[in-house]
């Protein structure tokens, strides 16, 4: 008898909740509603002149009309082998990099050159929503390891091995995390790098956000701390966050040699080269300087204070300084259980649906991330409305019953 009429690997995909977030509140805008929006996961920033004006070049030159190899330009992997080295002090070769149309791209061909039929992967929540999906669609297990606010959003090696079996292919390890804005400190990220190589469990660490880190907290490349971990260790990294080029589609992965030729080719099936003018434009941005992310730096520096100071101050939430990226977690525990506008409140799914109907504010409830109960606000938009958008639900919250 055939199958039902969509494939079920497919059918079962969990549609992406940020991006389901931000189109309703867009919808509601189309319509005239003053809708302001936490769910973005991308700078409020254009992206830099110098950027844009080597793309333009590009679309001027004839060979980047033509088909380049499916794993990236040359130079591209050649800078950002160097970038690599710069910015993590990790050293790696061209041979080991894969250009994939943007970061989720690599997140799937990562774990499409990883994960077998019936293997685990571990993912402490809350996670990026995308994490599960391909892990399901490569015929693996999404493995939960929980933090809470409690624990910082930090998972520990305790937690790891209390969750690791047989079947434990690997790890998703993100410091500075999305969505909570944790960042592990070295010793951590160490202790768990060491605990991957006893165990022979593979780590990919994504490291997109790695620019994005506030007051005395640092970024560490896992690999960097644990050398021994590189041949089973994939990195995944891209110009999304960093240059302000979420609509540029560029990312990549880092992988042993072996594992990074059979992605190539794997890639060459899937989408051929990333777009030609996008590699340009990536090209120029990881040769430049960070002096364009450092000034998006002190606006989300300023940003994040602003709006950990509003959400901590609301009745019934509970919020955690973001360390780094640009997401606020907190906890709505305290205003779960109550109603407003004579709705009941039973999850922070239903909050979201009022806070968007009532007040036009709109976030992601921590359903989406693993993570019953919490919210995801970003903070990259304008301060002003940020500072609207959160004096509404602080005043919608002070109807809870």
């Amino acid at each position: 008898m055939p199958s039902g009429r969509i494939a079920s690997r497919v059918a079962s995909i969990a549609p992406s909740a940020t991006l389901a977030v931000t189109n309703k509140a867009n919808q509601l805008r189309a319509a005239g509603e003053p809708v302001i929006g936490f769910g973005a996961g991308e700078p409020d920033f254009p992206t830099p002149d110098y950027i844009v004006e080597a793309a333009a070049q590009a679309c001027r030159d004839p060979k980047n009309h033509r088909y380049s190899p499916a794993g990236g330009l040359p130079e591209l992997k050649e800078a950002i082998a160097l970038k690599t080295k710069r910015d993590s002090g990790y050293d790696v070769t061209p041979d080991r990099i894969v250009v994939t149309n943007g970061g989720k791209h690599a997140v799937y061909n990562a774990l499409a050159g990883v994960v077998d039929a019936g293997d685990e992967v571990l993912i402490p929540t809350p996670y990026w929503t995308t994490y599960p999906e391909p892990v399901r669609l490569a015929g693996g297990i999404p493995v939960p390891v929980e933090t809470t606010i409690r624990s910082g959003f930090r998972a520990t090696v305790d937690q790891l091995e209390a969750a690791r079996n047989n079947r434990t292919k690997a790890l998703i390890f993100v410091s500075p995390s999305n969505p909570t804005g944790a960042v592990y400190p070295r010793d951590e990220i160490e202790a768990i790098g060491r605990w991957a190589v006893e165990h022979g469990i593979w780590v990919l660490t994504d490291e997109i956000y790695e620019h994005l880190v506030y007051d005395d907290n640092e970024f560490h490349s896992m690999p960097t701390l644990v050398p021994e971990l590189a041949d089973t260790c994939v990195v995944l990294n891209g110009v999304a966050k960093t240059y302000a080029m979420t609509g540029w589609r560029v990312g990549w992965l880092i992988a042993p040699a072996d594992l990074a030729k059979a992605l190539a080719s794997l890639q060459s099936h899937q989408t051929s080269n990333v777009a030609n003018v996008a590699q340009r434009a990536a090209l120029a941005a990881v040769s430049g300087d960070l002096s364009a992310v450092e000034e998006m730096r002190a606006a989300f520096d300023r940003r994040r204070l602003a709006m950990h100071r509003l959400l901590d101050g609301m009745d019934g939430v509970d919020c955690l300084l973001p360390q780094g990226a640009f997401y606020a977690f907190p906890s709505l525990e305290g205003v779960i259980g109550r109603s407003i506008a004579g709705k009941p409140i039973g999850s922070a799914l239903e909050l979201a649906d009022v806070a968007l109907e009532e007040a036009k504010v709109a976030f992601v409830p921590g359903e989406a991330f693993g993570s019953p109960g919490y919210a995801r606000f970003s903070f990259a938009l304008g301060d002003d409305d940020l500072g609207e958008g959160l004096g509404r639900l602080a005043d919608l919250l002070t109807t809870a019953q």
